[in-house]
Order: structure tokens, then sequence, then C-alpha cells
């Protein structure tokens, strides 16, 4: 396989850390790495393959021989420069929401719909982190059973706010241990020991946007337009990994053997499924690992006809909610259809 000319866009935040961590351990076949972030970060270095590579400005000529370029700088940044690239002749992975509703743009999860990215002009949409981690458990049962409606109850960890807000946590702890009054600054109120049942704007319908992405992405990915679909996105105090309830209906029967084969056969999925022993996912144990993992499957007792089913799922949103959906796009394209 030829060297690629890489760029990272965003190299120096928590999702350029994991591209980094990822593209070395997964031997992307990279001749050439060029690390772009703002200018306040130029002279930085970064380590990769045992080298220390100096992080340049991102500017709209950066992109000059670059094959692929990943962004994770921000939907601002990605609008700003992502046309850019894509006009240089560089295949775009965007991981912000920039361009994820524009119908033009692909919004692909490899495992789900992998053709959608090789209609691509140039830019290619990474999904929601809570979406890729949802619809990794939702779309094989979908495929089997045929998905009607699908309601998601989600607990995001604090780092999908940012470093400021994993920050704001920490110190919290801290203050209520040693007996001192608690600020808040980067949350809209007291995370630890709590849960605040708002993520991103609200909505003129009253839903925050973070829930409206699920509906939105969703319908996009699964090609299914029709889907009737609800959320509650809320923030816990938990430092890395989203974890997702869902309570979904079907078109046909389904018995929980049947979605445990379903989930078992599916690609990047891992389950892990017996609560009388204490066996089920928790983010602190998913944390760090790139599959999606899903546990407490059950029939859901208030849906007739046995066409319902409730399961928890949990992902790390930094691994597969980004950076590794991002990456294995490149490799999708590497490998053709």
């Amino acid at each position: 396989m030829s060297q690629l000319h890489v760029a990272i866009a965003g190299a120096t935040g928590a999702v350029g850390a994991e591209f980094l961590r990822l593209l070395e351990k997964r031997e992307y076949p990279i001749g050439r790495l060029t690390l772009l972030a703002s200018r306040r970060s130029v002279g930085r270095t970064l380590r990769f393959r045992g080298e220390d590579l100096p992080v340049t400005e991102l500017t709209p000529d950066a992109f000059r021989g670059v094959d692929h370029a990943f962004f994770s700088a921000g939907g601002s940044q990605s609008q700003a420069f992502a046309p850019a690239a894509a006009a240089a002749g560089a295949v775009v992975i965007d991981n912000s929401s920039a361009f994820r509703y524009d119908d033009e743009v692909p919004l692909v999860i490899p495992e789900i719909n992998p053709e959608d990215a090789f209609r691509h002009h140039g830019i290619i949409a990474n999904p929601n982190c809570t979406t890729i981690i949802t619809l990794m458990a939702l779309a094989p049962l979908h495929r089997a059973f045929g998905l009607r409606r699908a309601i998601s109850s989600s607990y995001q960890a604090i780092s999908g706010a940012g470093a400021q807000a994993m920050a704001e946590l920490e110190r919290q702890v801290h203050d209520w241990v040693a007996g001192r009054s608690l600020e808040v600054k980067h949350q809209p109120k007291q995370i630890a020991f709590n849960v605040i049942p708002r993520i991103d704007a609200v909505q003129d319908n009253f839903y925050t946007k973070e829930e409206m992405k699920f509906v939105w992405e969703g319908r996009k990915i699964l090609h299914h337009a029709e889907l009737a679909a609800t959320a509650t996105c809320v923030r816990v105090p938990v430092f890395r990994s989203h974890a997702v309830s869902l309570n979904l209906e079907f078109t046909k029967p389904v018995t929980r053997d049947r979605a445990l084969s379903v989930l078992r056969d599916a690609p990047g999925l891992a389950v892990q499924d017996d609560p009388t022993a204490e066996i089920y996912p928790t983010p602190i144990e998913v944390s760090g690992k790139n599959e999606v993992f899903v546990g407490r499957v059950r029939e859901d007792i208030s849906v007739p006809d046995g066409r319902g089913l409730a399961l928890w799922v949990v992902g790390d949103q930094l691994a597969k909610g980004a950076a590794l959906n991002a990456v294995q796009i490149g490799e999708l394209l590497l490998r053709g259809r």
C-alpha cells in the first residue's frame, strides 16, 4: 500500500491525541504527517512513531499534497478550512457537526453504511459521538427486525464538554472532600454528585441540539426517513465514556435470545449480558476500548405483541465515538468498496 501524506487539524486537542494514538497503533500507511492547530500552539511538538513532530498553523494553504485530512478543530474551523483542504485534493474526514446535515456530504459509520463513504465530494462527516455509540447496537437490530420507534436516554461523560469541564468536576470533588464551597463556572449547574439534563442549546421544540442530533443523524445513517425517535441527553459526573439506555419498537417480533444472537454477530460490538452475575458494561470498564459494549438486553414489557426491546449500550466517546470511527473511514477508503 502506498504511503500517504496525512494531516490532523486540531492535533493538540483530546481527539487529536486519539488520532495520533490510533494512527500509530493501527499502522496507518503514513509517509508524512502534518500536525495542524491554532497559532497559539505553533512551536509545540507531539510524539508519533518515536519522533517529535512540530505543530504548524492551520491555514487554507496547509493542505498541499495531503491525501487524508482528519479534522477535529471545531465546527467553525471545519467550515473555514475543510473546503480548502478538499479543493487541494485531500479527502477530509470531519469530526465536527459542520457538514453532517448537508445532503451532499455522507455521514458514515463504517460498520453500518460503508457504501455512503464512496459518494463523497471531498468531505465525509463523522457522526456525533452519542449517535455512533447508540447506532452501533441499534443498526443490526433494525436490519433484523425493522425499527419503528427508538427512545434514547443518554448518560454522557463530562469529557464531552471539554477539558475545562473535566477539571471543574475534579476540582469540585476535591473541594467537597475538603469541606469547601463548590464553584460552578463551566457547567450550568454543579456536576459533582449531580446530573444535568441539558446538553447543548435548547431548540424551538424544547429538545436540545444534542438530542435532535440523534434523530437527524439516525435517520440519515440508517436511510430511514420515517424513523420515529426521541432522546433525552444527560451530563453525568463520569470522566470518560458515554452510556445509553434504549427502548426500541420493531415491526417484527423480537425475543431476548434472537436479539443477543444478532448483537453477538455484529462487527464492532461486544456483548456483556449476565446481570445476575453483575456482568454488564459500565463507563469505567469500557474507557480506552475500541468496541461498543451491550448489556441488560430484555424484552420490553410495555410494547405489545413481543415487538419491543430494552438494552444498555456503553462506548468510549473519544475512541469509537470520535477518532476511531474517523480512522476507520479512512481505512475503508483505502480498502475500496
